[in-house]
């Protein structure tokens, strides 16, 4: 889960509302080096992005638990 915030005075404000409960306590991490991507692989990524895309707006979609069932059984 992320979670978007902007520093007002000193202060963290998060953008958006969360579920979150009170009393929750977070570490955060301030990620501002980039995603350390060579050309090469910023286009391999941009493509496979429009691909998803394109897949998505013609419905040829799965469930998110599908997915995720695939790739943890990929991890075993």
């Amino acid at each position: 889960m992320g979670v978007r915030a902007t520093v007002r005075n000193g202060r963290l404000i998060v953008d958006e509302e969360t579920r979150l409960p009170d009393g929750t306590v977070l570490d955060l991490v301030l990620d501002d080096e980039g995603d350390g991507l060579d050309d090469e692989q910023r286009r391999a990524l941009d493509a496979a992005i429009a691909a998803s895309l394109r897949q998505a707006a013609n419905g040829d979609v799965a469930p998110a638990e599908e997915v995720l069932g695939r790739l943890r059984a990929r991890r075993r």
